[in-house]
């Protein structure tokens, strides 16, 4: 196995939008549960069943506004992945579980959670993936901050991230355009590719913002990239296919080691 089907998609909590004032009208969505929400995410499920590893944000860990349902695990159990993660990034204890999920077909070796500078709430998570050569493949799933100044900080973190990772994938939202000094600036550093101002994924009614990106270290070939027309969220799902450096594999499942991970 040389290459791997890749989606992000920030789902909303499972909240279906089709305009701008859904944002009023259905804002008590973000605070009490409403079964659309089991209805929307199953639906989130039968797209993603078709890719090796996903990441999602804006998913709750089960809380009183999603009926206590562990949304990455309904999500993982749906769509049959076998691995899945849960971080929780914002703890409002019994009323909401603001959470980043990472689902994946490929048994990783190790996960690690970050908290990324700025106010409390903001993640990345970084599943490790053995290769059959002693080598790793990274993925890190990714909510970056609304403010320039600490979204500024959190790329600088995530580009310290991308020297101690030799291959790695950042795929979320990032909140902000390709057209970001930060952003530009955070590639330029690290040498990523990815960055694709025609990748539109905000809002899904009306796409006209690259909020979304999956940025992939320079030895890894990106094969195909695209914003799919699956508008349940206020965003749409970015997906790429992604091939590993000439000559590299994933490890057979019998040479992987570590505890297999559920969130």
């Amino acid at each position: 196995m040389q290459h791997l089907k890749l989606l992000s998609y920030n789902v909303q909590g499972g909240i279906f939008s089709r305009k701008y004032s859904d944002y009023v009208t259905n804002s008590w969505k973000h605070v009490l549960p409403h079964p659309e929400r089991l209805v929307n995410l199953t639906r989130i499920a039968q797209l993603i069943q078709q890719f090796d590893v996903v990441g999602v944000q804006e998913v709750d860990a089960g809380s009183l506004r999603s009926a206590n349902v562990d949304q990455i695990q309904y999500l993982a159990r749906q769509a049959a992945f076998p691995y899945w993660y849960r971080q929780v990034n914002r703890d409002l204890g019994p009323f909401a579980q603001h959470s980043n999920g990472l689902l994946s077909r490929l048994r990783p070796g190790a996960v690690t959670e970050h908290k990324l500078p700025g106010l409390p709430g903001r993640g990345a998570v970084v599943a490790e993936f053995p290769l059959a050569d002693g080598g790793r493949l990274a993925i890190g799933i990714v909510h970056l901050a609304l403010g320039w100044r600490a979204r500024k900080r959190q790329l600088d973190y995530l580009a310290g991230l991308a020297e101690t990772h030799p291959l790695l994938v950042l795929m979320g939202d990032f909140n902000c355009g390709s057209d970001s000094r930060s952003l530009r600036a955070m590639v330029r550093r690290t040498g990523m590719q990815g960055l694709d101002r025609t990748l539109k994924t905000f809002p899904s009614w009306r796409p006209r913002h690259s909020l979304d990106h999956i940025l992939v270290s320079a030895p890894l070939r990106i094969l195909s990239a695209h914003v799919i027309d699956y508008p349940l969220s206020d965003h749409l799902p970015l997906s790429m296919t992604l091939g590993l450096p000439a000559g590299r594999r994933f490890a057979e499942p019998a040479q992987l080691r570590g505890q297999a991970f559920t969130g």
